[in-house]
C-alpha cells in the first residue's frame, strides 16, 4: 500500500478512519459524561466540514447508503479489507452490502466484574432490538424505499451468523468470561497481521492457531495483539447500559423473555420498528419504559444529562422513527426522489 493512501489519523485517544467503502469512523476517546461525547463529537463535524466543504464533499448521517449501488463504492486500500471482501460472499448474502454501504454509532461502555458483565450483555442483547426500532434511519436502496424502516439492522441478518446475532448462550445459568471465550474462540478468523501485512486466514480456527496448527502461519503461535484483533472482528448484537438500579429493572423486565420471543423482535424489528407486537401490546410500549428509566439513571448520575434523551422520548412518545419521517417526506414533499435527503441530513 502507497503512503499516499492515508486511511488512519490518530491524535492522542482519538482516531479517525476510512472504512471499507469510505464512511468516516470517529474513535472517541474514553470519556465519562454524555457532555463530553458531545462536545467530541461536535469538534469532529467541525473539522471535517472545514475540510469537506472546500473538497465539495458532504456527510450524511444516515444507516444505509440511499442512493448507490455496491458497483459505484470505491474500495479503501487496506488489507484486512480485501480479505474481508473475498470471504464475506461465502458466508452471507449481504456481508458486502454491510462492508460498503453501512454506517451506524457503536458505544463501548466498561464493566467492573464478571457478574456486572454478564449483567450488562443480558440487559444489553435483550434491549438490542428497542435500540434498533428508536434510531431506525435507514429506509432507501437505490433511490428507492426498501421495504425496511432499518435496512442496516436487515443486513447484519445475513452478513455472518457465525460472528454476529442475539447469543443464546448469554443467558444460560453458566455464562461468563469462560463462556465467551470459548465463542470467541470458535469464531472463524479473518486475518493475521504479521510484519505490517495482513495475512488471509478466512474461516480458520483461532484454536487451531493455539496449538501452532494454522495452515497460512504453521508454527506459529498467537500473541495478545493476534487476540485483541480477533476480537475486533466479533459482531453480536449488545446495546448499552450504566446506573445500576436502571440495569436491575430492564434485567426484571426482561427476564422472562424467552429465548424465541428476543429473536422474534431481532428478526422483525427492521421492517416494523416500534410498531413490532409484542405480548399484549407493542415494542412502543417496552421502548417507553426503557427510556424513562435510562431518564432516571442519569438524573441519578448527576451531570445533568438527560436532555440528550429529548429526541428518543419524542420517537417513543409518537411512535414514529426516523425513518419514517424520512419515508413521510420521500412520499410527500421529495415527489418520491430520494436526492433531497442529501441536503435534508447534512451534517
Amino acid at each position: 500500500m502507497s503512503t499516499d493512501n492515508l486511511i488512519v489519523y490518530c491524535q492522542g485517544n482519538q482516531s479517525i478512519s476510512l472504512e471499507p467503502g469510505g464512511q468516516f469512523e470517529l474513535s472517541g476517546a474514553p470519556v465519562e459524561t454524555l457532555h463530553q461525547t458531545c462536545a467530541e463529537v461536535n469538534s469532529h463535524l467541525y473539522q471535517v466540514k472545514a475540510v469537506a466543504e472546500e473538497l465539495g464533499i458532504g456527510f450524511l448521517g444516515i444507516g444505509f447508503q440511499p442512493k448507490w449501488g455496491l458497483k459505484d463504492i470505491p474500495v479503501m486500500p487496506k488489507g484486512r479489507y480485501e480479505i474481508m471482501r473475498n470471504y464475506m460472499p461465502k458466508v452471507g448474502s449481504l456481508g458486502l452490502d454491510m462492508m460498503f454501504r453501512t454506517c451506524t454509532v457503536q458505544v463501548n461502555l466498561d464493566f467492573s466484574s464478571e457478574a456486572d458483565m454478564i449483567k450488562k450483555f443480558r440487559a444489553g442483547l435483550a434491549l438490542q432490538p428497542v435500540a434498533t426500532a428508536l434510531f431506525a434511519n435507514s429506509p432507501f436502496t437505490e433511490g428507492k424505499p426498501n421495504g425496511y424502516l432499518s435496512m442496516r439492522s436487515q443486513i447484519w441478518t445475513d452478513t455472518d451468523n457465525n460472528r454476529s446475532g442475539m447469543l443464546p448462550f448469554v443467558f444460560d445459568d453458566s455464562f461468563g468470561f469462560e463462556q465467551y471465550v470459548d465463542y470467541a474462540l470458535d469464531v472463524p478468523m479473518y486475518f493475521v497481521y504479521r510484519k505490517k501485512k495482513y495475512i488471509d486466514c478466512a474461516g480458520l480456527s483461532f484454536r487451531d492457531f493455539m496449538a501452532g496448527k494454522l495452515p497460512c502461519l504453521p508454527g506459529e503461535y498467537p500473541n495478545l495483539n493476534d487476540w485483541e484483533n480477533h476480537l475486533t472482528t466479533i459482531f453480536p448484537e449488545v446495546g448499552l447500559l450504566y446506573d445500576d438500579i436502571s440495569l436491575q429493572n430492564v434485567l426484571d423486565i426482561t427476564a422472562d423473555w424467552t429465548q424465541e420471543e428476543r429473536q422474534m423482535l431481532r428478526n422483525k424489528v427492521p421492517k416494523s420498528g416500534l410498531k413490532t407486537p409484542f405480548r399484549d401490546g407493542l415494542l412502543k410500549h417496552v421502548a417507553q419504559e426503557v427510556v424513562k428509566l435510562a431518564k432516571d439513571g442519569l438524573e441519578r448520575r448527576g451531570f445533568k444529562e438527560t436532555g440528550f434523551l429529548n429526541e428518543v422520548t419524542e420517537v417513543v412518545r409518537t411512535g414514529v422513527t426516523p425513518a419514517e419521517k424520512l419515508l413521510e417526506l420521500y412520499h410527500g414533499k421529495w415527489g418520491e426522489n430520494v436526492d433531497p435527503v442529501f441536503e435534508e441530513l447534512l451534517y
